[in-house]
């Protein structure tokens, strides 16, 4: 029996600031957001897992996607993340070529997804389930 498992295993990312990261995370995405006693923040998820956020005092954004949240209405999910002041098309057209509100329609090559970042510049998405 080995003592590596991947039973309680969590993923982790870093932020400038712990405070902003709350706000964001809690209040603009509505997720559970809590200290834990270390003074990290922890994202609950509904499965039961969570995702360690720590404050990097020399945080360099990651230039990939952190955190992807499949959603049945991608539409629905953008237009509530922009009135929320959420800021969804980040890449120019010949990056991603995407609509007007940032959604980039995959068709044969992926769901439709649109990207965002959090206030740490961590990139984010929304996409079709």
């Amino acid at each position: 029996m080995t003592a590596f498992t991947v039973q309680d295993a969590f993923s982790g990312f870093s932020v400038d600031d712990l405070d902003a990261a709350r706000r964001f995370y809690g209040d603009t995405l509505g997720l559970n957001v809590e200290r834990n006693p270390m003074g990290f923040l922890e994202i609950r998820l509904a499965s039961g897992g969570s995702i360690l956020v720590y404050d990097k005092p020399n945080h360099e954004p990651a230039g990939f996607t952190i955190l992807n949240f499949p959603v049945a209405d991608l539409d629905a999910a953008v237009d509530e993340l922009i009135a929320k002041g959420v800021q969804t098309k980040i890449y120019p057209d010949h990056v991603f070529p995407s609509d007007e509100r940032g959604i980039v329609r995959g068709g044969d090559r992926g769901p439709d997804i649109c990207w965002f970042r959090d206030p740490a510049g961590n990139v984010l998405a929304v996409m079709q389930a």
